[in-house]
C-alpha cells in the first residue's frame, strides 16, 4: 500500500491529468494509478510542480523594517548602515523568531529549498550560528542552505577574513565576498581571491555578491567568472545582482557572456529589490535595476530569481511569494512573450535548483524525493499571471501546508455567478 496519492494533477506541457504515488518520502509511480493508498488527496486538475526554490534571502534581518529607523532614501548604502546599527544589538531568540515566521510563509507559499546569506561582520556571529541551528531544526521538511557572507566587504571590515574562515569551519554550504564594496578595485579582486581560496580549502560552494550597483564600471563578474574557471567550481558559484552589467557596452557585454558559458556559473537576479534599490542616483534617464537577464538565458547561462528581503532596511514590503519575484522580472526584463513568461517559472524552480547544485534530488519523477506543490491553475503562464497560493504542499511525502483557493461571485442577478480568471 502506497503512503499517499496525489489524484488528478496536471504536469507542465500535458493535457492529460495523472496521479502521483508516494511511498516512503520517495515518488514511486506516477500515471493512472490503481493502488489504494493510505490517504489520498484530491488535486482537482491542478498544475503540479516540483518546490519552488528561494536562490537568494537574508534571514537574518528579515522582519526589521522601520527599526531603529525607515530606510528614506532607499539606498544600498542607507540600508547597510541601519543594519548595521540594528545588528550591534541581535540575540539569537530575536534572530530565531524572524527567520522561523518567514520560513513559515516561505512554506506555505511552497518554497521547500532556501538559499540564505547570514551577514558575518557581526563579531560574536550571532545570526551565523542561529541560523546554522535551524538549519538542522528545519531539515525534515525544508532544505537550508547558509552562505556566509560580508555585507561590510571582506577585507574592509577587520575581523571578516577571520570570521569568514571560522563560518568555513562551522559548516555553512557557501562562501560569499561583495566586492564591489571594498575600498578599491584592487581590494575587490583580493577578497575574490580569499573566497574562492577558503571554498577550495573546505571543499564549499560560492556565491559572490556581484556589482550591485549604478556603475559601468563595476566589471568584477568577469573575475567571479574567472576564477570559476580556473579553479576548477564552475557550477558550484553563483553570482547574485550582477546589475551593472545592464550598463556596460554591448561589445563588453556579448564578450563576458562567453566567458560565463566557459566558466558555467550561475546568476541569480532579484528583480523585487533591486527595481526600488537601483537607480536612486540617476535623474533620468533611470535604470531599470535588473541585470541582462533576458540576454543571459539566452546565452546558455543558468539564472534563477531570489525574493531577496522581506521587510528589512533594504526592501520595506514582501510575503516571500516567489511568483511575486517572477511577475516582476517578466516585466523589468521585456520577458511577456508566452514561452518567456513560462521561463520565469523556470527561474524559481529548477534553474534554482541547479544554482542550489540540488538537481540530482529535485523533480517529479518515480525515484526522487517526494517534494512537490499543486497551484489551482492549469500552466505556468497562468501562475506567473494569477499568482496563486498552492493548495498542496508535500515535503518528503509530507502534506506539510494546504489553501484554500479563493472563490469570487458577481451579484449583480438574484443568483450570483461565479467568477473564474483563468482563461
Amino acid at each position: 500500500m502506497l503512503d499517499l496519492i496525489v489524484r488528478r494533477v496536471r504536469l507542465p506541457g500535458s493535457e492529460c491529468l495523472t496521479d502521483i504515488g508516494i511511498a516512503d518520502g520517495i515518488i514511486v509511480k506516477t500515471g493512472e494509478i490503481s493502488d489504494s493508498a493510505r490517504r489520498e488527496l484530491d488535486g482537482c486538475g491542478d498544475l503540479a510542480l516540483p518546490p519552488f526554490v528561494e536562490s537568494h534571502i537574508h534571514l537574518d534581518t528579515v522582519l526589521t523594517a522601520g527599526v531603529p529607523r525607515w530606510n528614506e532614501s532607499g539606498t544600498l548604502l542607507e540600508g547597510v548602515r541601519i543594519w548595521s546599527e540594528y545588528q550591534s544589538g541581535l540575540t539569537r531568540k530575536d534572530v530565531l523568531d524572524r527567520a522561523q515566521k518567514v520560513i513559515e510563509w516561505q512554506m506555505v507559499q511552497g518554497i521547500l529549498h532556501v538559499r540564505t546569506h547570514v551577514d558575518i561582520s557581526d563579531p560574536n556571529l550571532t545570526a551565523l550560528y542561529t541560523l546554522l541551528e535551524l538549519r538542522e531544526t528545519v531539515s525534515p521538511y525544508m532544505n537550508l542552505q547558509i552562505v556566509a557572507f560580508p555585507q561590510e566587504g571582506l577585507l574592509a571590515c577587520p575581523g571578516n577574513q577571520e570570521r569568514l574562515e571560522e563560518a568555513a569551519r562551522s559548516g555553512v554550504d557557501a562562501l560569499g565576498a561583495i566586492p564591489h564594496y571594498e575600498h578599491t578595485r584592487e581590494m575587490g579582486v583580493e577578497s575574490l581571491r580569499t573566497c574562492f581560496g577558503l571554498a577550495e580549502k573546505y571543499g564549499l560552494m560560492v556565491n559572490v555578491f556581484c556589482d550591485e550597483m549604478d556603475d559601468d564600471q563595476s566589471r568584477f563578474l568577469e573575475v567571479t567568472a574567472a576564477l570559476a574557471l580556473s579553479s576548477g567550481l564552475k557550477a558550484k558559484v553563483t553570482a547574485s545582482h550582477a546589475v551593472a552589467l545592464s550598463l556596460y557596452p554591448d561589445a563588453y557585454a556579448v564578450k563576458l557572456f562567453h566567458l560565463l558559458q566557459r566558466a558555467e556559473i550561475n546568476v541569480v537576479a532579484c528583480p523585487l529589490v533591486n527595481s526600488v534599490m537601483q537607480g536612486r542616483f540617476d535623474r533620468f534617464p533611470k535604470s531599470r535595476g535588473i541585470t541582462r537577464l533576458k540576454e543571459l538565458w539566452e546565452a546558455g547561462v543558468n539564472v534563477s530569481l531570489g525574493h531577496d528581503d522581506i521587510l528589512t532596511p533594504f526592501y520595506p514590503l514582501g510575503t516571500g511569494n516567489m511568483l511575486h519575484a517572477a511577475y516582476m522580472a517578466v516585466h523589468l526584463a521585456h520577458m511577456t512573450g508566452y514561452a518567456e513568461i513560462e521561463e520565469t517559472v523556470n527561474m524559481v524552480t529548477t534553474r534554482g535548483a541547479k544554482t542550489l547544485q540540488i538537481e540530482e534530488k529535485y523533480g517529479i519523477e518515480p525515484g526522487k524525493p517526494a517534494n512537490l506543490i499543486t497551484l489551482p491553475v492549469t500552466s505556468k503562464f497562468d501562475a506567473v499571471r494569477l499568482q496563486p497560493k498552492c493548495r498542496y504542499v508535500i515535503s518528503n511525502g509530507r502534506l506539510v501546508a494546504r489553501t484554500w483557493p479563493e472563490t469570487s461571485e458577481l451579484c449583480l442577478h438574484e443568483s450570483p455567478s461565479l467568477v473564474e480568471f483563468h482563461r
